[in-house]
Protein backbone atom coordinates (compact mmCIF):
# COMPACT_ATOMS: atom_id res chain seq x y z
CA UNK A 1 0.00 0.00 0.00
CA UNK A 2 1.57 3.46 -1.31
CA UNK A 3 -0.08 5.15 2.09
CA UNK A 4 0.60 2.81 4.92
CA UNK A 5 1.84 4.46 8.38
CA UNK A 6 0.57 7.84 7.08
CA UNK A 7 -1.48 10.59 8.58
CA UNK A 8 -3.70 12.59 5.70
CA UNK A 9 -6.05 15.35 5.82
CA UNK A 10 -8.80 15.74 3.17
CA UNK A 11 -10.96 19.04 2.95
CA UNK A 12 -13.99 19.38 1.51
CA UNK A 13 -14.78 15.22 1.68
CA UNK A 14 -18.61 15.22 1.86
CA UNK A 15 -18.50 14.18 -1.77
CA UNK A 16 -17.16 14.64 -4.93
CA UNK A 17 -13.07 14.33 -5.18
CA UNK A 18 -12.36 15.10 -1.67
CA UNK A 19 -15.00 11.74 -0.76
CA UNK A 20 -13.37 9.58 -3.49
CA UNK A 21 -9.79 10.87 -2.35
CA UNK A 22 -10.40 10.19 1.56
CA UNK A 23 -11.51 6.60 0.45
CA UNK A 24 -8.45 6.42 -1.92
CA UNK A 25 -6.16 7.15 0.92
CA UNK A 26 -7.65 4.87 3.45
CA UNK A 27 -7.54 1.99 0.75
CA UNK A 28 -3.63 2.56 0.39
CA UNK A 29 -3.26 2.68 4.04
CA UNK A 30 -3.41 5.95 5.40
CA UNK A 31 -5.43 7.04 8.48
CA UNK A 32 -7.51 9.99 7.07
CA UNK A 33 -9.45 12.78 8.67
CA UNK A 34 -12.13 13.80 6.62
CA UNK A 35 -13.49 17.65 6.87
CA UNK A 36 -16.34 19.18 5.72
CA UNK A 37 -19.37 21.47 7.24
CA UNK A 38 -21.83 19.37 6.23
CA UNK A 39 -21.55 16.63 8.52
CA UNK A 40 -24.43 14.41 7.43
CA UNK A 41 -22.88 13.79 4.04
CA UNK A 42 -19.37 13.60 5.88
CA UNK A 43 -20.71 11.01 8.23
CA UNK A 44 -21.33 8.77 5.17
CA UNK A 45 -17.71 9.34 3.87
CA UNK A 46 -16.29 7.59 7.14
CA UNK A 47 -19.12 4.91 7.38
CA UNK A 48 -18.38 4.01 3.38
CA UNK A 49 -14.72 3.68 4.44
CA UNK A 50 -14.80 2.05 7.76
CA UNK A 51 -16.55 -0.89 5.44
CA UNK A 52 -13.94 -1.46 3.55
CA UNK A 53 -11.50 -1.34 6.63
CA UNK A 54 -10.40 1.94 6.15
CA UNK A 55 -9.38 4.37 9.12
CA UNK A 56 -11.01 7.58 9.18
CA UNK A 57 -12.84 10.02 11.19
CA UNK A 58 -15.16 12.76 10.30
CA UNK A 59 -14.76 16.84 11.40
CA UNK A 60 -17.20 18.79 11.16
CA UNK A 61 -15.86 22.30 10.40
CA UNK A 62 -16.28 25.44 8.10
CA UNK A 63 -12.75 25.84 6.75
CA UNK A 64 -13.01 29.34 5.87
CA UNK A 65 -12.53 29.75 9.84
CA UNK A 66 -9.01 29.80 10.89
CA UNK A 67 -9.63 28.22 14.52
CA UNK A 68 -11.77 25.20 13.10
CA UNK A 69 -9.22 24.41 10.83
CA UNK A 70 -6.61 24.81 13.26
CA UNK A 71 -8.95 22.37 15.78
CA UNK A 72 -9.63 20.07 13.53
CA UNK A 73 -5.50 19.47 12.15
CA UNK A 74 -4.32 19.57 15.81
CA UNK A 75 -6.56 16.75 16.86
CA UNK A 76 -5.48 14.95 14.12
CA UNK A 77 -1.88 14.97 15.34
CA UNK A 78 -2.95 14.50 18.59
CA UNK A 79 -5.05 11.26 17.81
CA UNK A 80 -2.67 9.95 15.31
CA UNK A 81 1.13 11.63 16.79
CA UNK A 82 1.55 12.91 13.15
CA UNK A 83 0.44 14.21 10.13
CA UNK A 84 2.00 13.66 6.59
CA UNK A 85 -0.11 14.47 4.01
CA UNK A 86 -2.51 17.43 3.61
CA UNK A 87 -5.26 17.98 0.46
CA UNK A 88 -6.76 21.64 0.73
CA UNK A 89 -9.59 20.11 -1.63
CA UNK A 90 -12.95 21.96 -0.33
CA UNK A 91 -14.15 24.71 -3.00
CA UNK A 92 -17.67 26.35 -4.10
CA UNK A 93 -18.42 27.89 -7.27
CA UNK A 94 -20.77 30.75 -7.74
CA UNK A 95 -22.25 31.81 -11.29
CA UNK A 96 -22.49 35.36 -10.93
CA UNK A 97 -21.04 38.58 -12.47
CA UNK A 98 -18.94 41.43 -10.97
CA UNK A 99 -22.22 43.44 -11.33
CA UNK A 100 -24.60 41.34 -9.14
CA UNK A 101 -21.95 39.79 -6.74
CA UNK A 102 -22.20 41.25 -3.54
CA UNK A 103 -18.95 41.69 -0.99
CA UNK A 104 -20.41 38.73 1.01
CA UNK A 105 -20.81 36.37 -2.17
CA UNK A 106 -17.61 37.21 -3.21
CA UNK A 107 -15.45 36.98 0.30
CA UNK A 108 -17.48 33.61 1.49
CA UNK A 109 -16.18 32.08 -1.96
CA UNK A 110 -12.48 33.17 -1.11
CA UNK A 111 -12.70 32.00 1.95
CA UNK A 112 -13.43 28.64 1.01
CA UNK A 113 -11.49 28.23 -1.98
CA UNK A 114 -8.54 30.38 -1.03
CA UNK A 115 -8.17 31.86 2.49
CA UNK A 116 -8.94 28.05 3.88
CA UNK A 117 -5.91 27.05 1.63
CA UNK A 118 -3.95 29.38 3.85
CA UNK A 119 -5.36 28.30 7.18
CA UNK A 120 -4.68 24.67 6.30
CA UNK A 121 -0.36 24.96 5.01
CA UNK A 122 -0.50 27.48 8.16
CA UNK A 123 -1.18 25.01 10.18
CA UNK A 124 -0.43 22.03 9.10
CA UNK A 125 3.60 22.55 8.07
CA UNK A 126 4.89 23.04 11.67
CA UNK A 127 3.17 19.47 11.92
CA UNK A 128 4.73 18.18 8.46
CA UNK A 129 8.03 19.70 9.53
CA UNK A 130 8.24 17.42 12.63
CA UNK A 131 7.53 14.65 10.74
CA UNK A 132 10.20 15.11 8.77
CA UNK A 133 8.43 16.17 5.67
CA UNK A 134 5.48 15.48 3.67
CA UNK A 135 2.92 16.61 0.78
CA UNK A 136 0.40 19.41 0.49
CA UNK A 137 -2.10 19.03 -2.72
CA UNK A 138 -4.04 22.29 -3.35
CA UNK A 139 -7.25 22.01 -6.19
CA UNK A 140 -6.66 24.11 -8.35
CA UNK A 141 -9.00 23.94 -11.66
CA UNK A 142 -8.44 24.27 -15.16
CA UNK A 143 -9.94 27.32 -14.98
CA UNK A 144 -6.33 28.43 -12.67
CA UNK A 145 -4.98 28.89 -16.40
CA UNK A 146 -7.66 30.52 -18.24
CA UNK A 147 -11.05 32.45 -18.07
CA UNK A 148 -14.57 31.30 -18.32
CA UNK A 149 -18.20 32.89 -18.20
CA UNK A 150 -20.08 33.93 -15.62
CA UNK A 151 -17.74 32.75 -12.52
CA UNK A 152 -15.31 35.82 -12.08
CA UNK A 153 -14.59 35.05 -8.25
CA UNK A 154 -14.21 31.70 -9.01
CA UNK A 155 -11.40 31.99 -11.67
CA UNK A 156 -9.75 34.18 -9.56
CA UNK A 157 -9.73 31.89 -6.56
CA UNK A 158 -8.01 29.33 -8.05
CA UNK A 159 -5.62 31.53 -10.50
CA UNK A 160 -4.62 32.52 -7.01
CA UNK A 161 -4.03 29.00 -5.67
CA UNK A 162 -2.06 27.86 -8.33
CA UNK A 163 0.64 30.41 -7.74
CA UNK A 164 0.29 30.02 -3.95
CA UNK A 165 1.06 26.84 -4.29
CA UNK A 166 4.24 27.16 -6.49
CA UNK A 167 5.33 29.72 -3.79
CA UNK A 168 5.23 27.09 -1.01
CA UNK A 169 7.20 24.87 -2.82
CA UNK A 170 10.01 27.47 -3.24
CA UNK A 171 9.41 28.06 0.83
CA UNK A 172 8.60 24.25 2.13
CA UNK A 173 11.36 22.64 -0.19
CA UNK A 174 14.10 22.60 2.22
CA UNK A 175 12.17 20.98 5.02
CA UNK A 176 10.68 17.80 2.94
CA UNK A 177 7.33 19.18 2.47
CA UNK A 178 6.39 19.18 -1.40
CA UNK A 179 3.31 21.48 -2.66
CA UNK A 180 1.62 20.34 -5.61
CA UNK A 181 -1.67 21.99 -7.09
CA UNK A 182 -4.30 19.21 -8.95
CA UNK A 183 -5.93 21.00 -11.63
CA UNK A 184 -9.47 18.82 -12.56
CA UNK A 185 -11.32 19.33 -15.76
CA UNK A 186 -15.22 18.39 -15.80
CA UNK A 187 -15.45 16.11 -13.41
CA UNK A 188 -19.00 14.68 -12.10
CA UNK A 189 -19.24 16.39 -9.05
CA UNK A 190 -22.18 17.92 -6.88
CA UNK A 191 -20.68 21.24 -7.69
CA UNK A 192 -20.21 20.57 -11.44
CA UNK A 193 -24.20 19.39 -11.30
CA UNK A 194 -25.20 22.99 -9.83
CA UNK A 195 -22.90 24.92 -12.09
CA UNK A 196 -24.36 23.14 -14.89
CA UNK A 197 -28.05 22.73 -13.78
CA UNK A 198 -30.16 20.01 -13.49
CA UNK A 199 -32.17 16.98 -15.23
CA UNK A 200 -32.44 17.03 -19.09
CA UNK A 201 -31.29 20.81 -19.22
CA UNK A 202 -28.11 19.76 -16.88
CA UNK A 203 -27.45 17.11 -18.84
CA UNK A 204 -27.28 19.23 -22.20
CA UNK A 205 -25.25 21.52 -20.80
CA UNK A 206 -22.79 18.99 -20.39
CA UNK A 207 -22.40 17.18 -23.03
CA UNK A 208 -21.99 20.64 -24.73
CA UNK A 209 -18.86 21.18 -22.59
CA UNK A 210 -17.59 17.96 -23.47
CA UNK A 211 -17.82 18.33 -26.88
CA UNK A 212 -14.34 20.48 -26.14
CA UNK A 213 -13.05 17.17 -24.67
CA UNK A 214 -10.98 15.10 -26.52
CA UNK A 215 -11.62 12.02 -24.48
CA UNK A 216 -15.27 12.60 -25.00
CA UNK A 217 -15.87 11.78 -21.87
CA UNK A 218 -16.75 13.39 -18.38
CA UNK A 219 -14.37 12.57 -15.38
CA UNK A 220 -15.12 10.67 -12.78
CA UNK A 221 -14.34 11.61 -9.19
CA UNK A 222 -12.15 8.56 -8.74
CA UNK A 223 -10.03 9.26 -11.86
CA UNK A 224 -9.03 12.86 -9.78
CA UNK A 225 -8.46 10.67 -6.62
CA UNK A 226 -5.71 8.69 -8.36
CA UNK A 227 -4.09 11.93 -9.54
CA UNK A 228 -4.14 12.76 -6.24
CA UNK A 229 -2.63 9.23 -4.65
CA UNK A 230 0.08 9.91 -6.91
CA UNK A 231 0.65 13.39 -6.10
CA UNK A 232 0.57 12.68 -2.55
CA UNK A 233 2.68 9.33 -2.55
CA UNK A 234 6.08 7.76 -3.28
CA UNK A 235 5.81 7.61 -6.69
CA UNK A 236 6.08 11.71 -6.82
CA UNK A 237 8.74 12.22 -4.74
CA UNK A 238 10.67 14.09 -7.15
CA UNK A 239 7.80 16.38 -7.91
CA UNK A 240 7.08 19.68 -6.30
CA UNK A 241 5.59 23.27 -7.49
CA UNK A 242 3.51 21.97 -10.14
CA UNK A 243 0.17 22.60 -11.32
CA UNK A 244 -0.97 19.02 -12.65
CA UNK A 245 -3.77 19.12 -14.93
CA UNK A 246 -6.44 16.25 -15.50
CA UNK A 247 -8.66 17.53 -17.71
CA UNK A 248 -9.63 14.50 -20.26
CA UNK A 249 -7.25 17.17 -22.89
CA UNK A 250 -9.75 19.99 -22.84
CA UNK A 251 -6.54 22.50 -22.51
CA UNK A 252 -4.45 20.80 -24.76
CA UNK A 253 -5.97 23.22 -27.77
CA UNK A 254 -7.13 26.12 -28.14
CA UNK A 255 -9.93 25.04 -30.84
CA UNK A 256 -11.38 21.69 -30.66
CA UNK A 257 -15.36 21.05 -31.47
CA UNK A 258 -16.52 17.55 -31.97
CA UNK A 259 -19.74 16.79 -30.92
CA UNK A 260 -20.23 13.53 -29.34
CA UNK A 261 -22.02 10.85 -30.85
CA UNK A 262 -26.11 11.01 -31.20
CA UNK A 263 -26.10 14.53 -30.15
Amino acid sequence: MKLAGKVAIVTGAAGGIGRASALCFAREGAKVTAIDRHAEHLAETVQLARQKGGEVIGEAADVGKELQVQGAVDRTVARWGRLDILFNNAGLVMVKSVESMTEEEWDRLMAVNLKAVFFGCKHAIPHLRRSGGGAILNTGSIGSFTGQLGTPAYIASKGAVALFTKSLALDYGRDGIRVNCICPGITDTPMLREHMGYGEEGERNIRARLARVPLGKILSPEDVARAALYLVGPDSEGITGITHIVDGGLLAAAEYNVPLQND
